[in-house]
């Protein structure tokens, strides 16, 4: 059955149309008498090119003919809808409902007057009175609690849907929002320990268990939770994501390793969740050092990831510890593996060359790059340094020469080419020429500020 689901994601709504299939519509039932049925069937006709007006005509035609009939009043009020003439169009429902109180289309009229109108007190108090028509209803009702704040109602009437009719994409979505605040979260555990009371077996409940006592800090429950986890269910793979944690945690480092390895080799764990792996990988061997090989190992299970250079993000990290022979191996790695032209990787990887002083390195690859950029200045900037370090001081002269005719409104880079240019200058004996440059690169520095 398809119903109104509203959606909500930062408690902003958007609906869809409601379609029910319990009842029969209304409009299908057989008419009394001709005149009747003429002028019925004329206004559905007229709703159906969107003559709303016109068909409003014809249905009061029909309360003149049959004034108690609960039918005309319900059609009445969904052309009143269409023309948002929302006050006649709710007296008209309840008009309806008053002639016919079990019939729920009617009841759903009223529901769209005070949703559309945002009379949400109005649109909860009608929902609870279409709930025991049918009872999936109660997800439009989670979301009106959503709308209105009333999140403790909202968490206990997702969790009774969960348990009655199983999750939904749309409430673990709410119950996520919910969750985000503290205060709720202890009445979500208490409810996760009693559904693992119910259901051992059920993985989810564990996982989300697990998550929550993490994020409160509470390491050794998370850790017990993990473990009863993989006693229940021994072949889990979710539950090595929590115990790898704890293992690291309590420098257990084999333990880790081996979950670690786990996850990374699963089918079932998304790529998020092994990517924060890595990266608590990643800060322990920083660390721990002699686990570097089980480090390299770990990548190896990204070497098709298409979301995430993950050699190179490696590298940006050592990068940015300073540890630059370990960036220098991960940008190479990651060059490698992927483009060997990729832009940004080779900048990266040049400027540790530079802090590495390996400066030949530097020159070499610099001048590849530019056959492949030939007006990306930074990469003659880096041949220029490179060579000027190597005493190749004429070679650097002509390629920082050529670089700056590509830089465009950067006073530092143009500062940076100055200075270079300088020290070639003055490895080629020319003093004059070399204050000329170190001057220009001072005026320059100077507009910057």
């Amino acid at each position: 059955m398809h119903k109104r689901i509203l959606v909500i994601l930062f408690f902003a709504l958007m609906g869809n149309q409601i379609s029910v299939t319990a009842q029969t519509e209304p409009e299908d039932i057989a008419m009394a008498t001709d005149e009747y049925q003429d002028s019925f069937y004329e206004s559905l006709k007229q709703k159906g090119i969107e003559n709303y007006d016109k068909a409003i005509v014809s249905l009061e035609k029909c309360i003149k003919l049959k004034p108690n009939d609960a039918v005309a009043y319900f059609e009445l009020g969904k052309n009143y809808l269409a023309l948002k003439e929302y006050k006649n169009a709710q007296d008209s429902f309840e008009k309806a409902i008053q002639l016919n109180p079990k019939n729920k289309w009617f009841w759903l009229g009223v529901y769209d007057v005070s949703f559309e109108t945002k009379n949400y007190p109005l649109a909860i108090e009608t929902i609870q009175k279409i709930i025991p028509f049918d009872e999936e209803y109660k997800d439009d009702l989670i979301s009106l609690y959503m709308i209105t704040n009333q999140f403790d109602k909202a968490l206990l009437t997702i969790n009774e849907m969960n348990e009655r009719f199983g999750k939904s994409e749309e409430r673990n979505i709410y119950k996520m929002q919910i969750l985000a605040q503290g205060k709720y979260q202890n009445a979500e555990i208490d409810n996760l320990i009693n559904q693992i009371k119910q259901n051992p077996k059920e993985e989810s409940n564990y996982v989300n268990l697990i998550f929550l006592y993490s994020k409160a800090d509470q390491t050794d429950k998370a850790i017990e939770t993990a473990k009863q986890l993989a006693k229940e269910i021994p072949g889990s793979e979710w539950g090595q994501v929590s115990l790898f944690k704890g293992y690291l945690d309590t420098n257990q480092a084999e333990k880790a390793i081996s979950s670690m390895n786990t996850i990374l080799s699963s089918s079932k764990i998304d790529s998020k969740i092994k990517h924060r792996t890595l990266n608590e990988f990643l800060i322990y061997v920083n660390k721990n050092p002699q686990y570097g090989s089980d480090l390299e190992k770990a990548i190896g299970y990204f070497d098709n990831d298409k979301e995430v250079d993950v050699a190179k993000e490696i590298g940006k990290f050592y990068h940015g510890k300073g540890q630059f022979e370990n960036a220098i191996k991960y940008y190479e790695k990651d060059l490698k593996a992927n483009s060997d032209t990729d832009r940004e990787t080779n900048l990266l990887l040049l400027e540790a060359y530079f802090q590495a002083n390996k400066f030949d390195l530097m020159t070499k690859r610099a001048m590849n790059m530019i056959d492949v950029y030939p007006s990306q200045p930074q990469f003659y900037y880096y041949a220029g340094l490179g060579n000027n370090q190597l005493k190749q001081f004429k070679n650097a002269k002509t390629v920082l020469e050529m670089g700056l005719d590509y830089v465009v409104d950067d006073k530092k880079m143009e500062a940076d080419f100055n200075m270079q240019l300088g020290e070639a200058h003055n490895g080629l004996g020319d003093a004059k020429k070399k204050e000329e440059y170190f001057l220009k690169a001072k005026e320059l520095l100077k507009q910057k500020k």
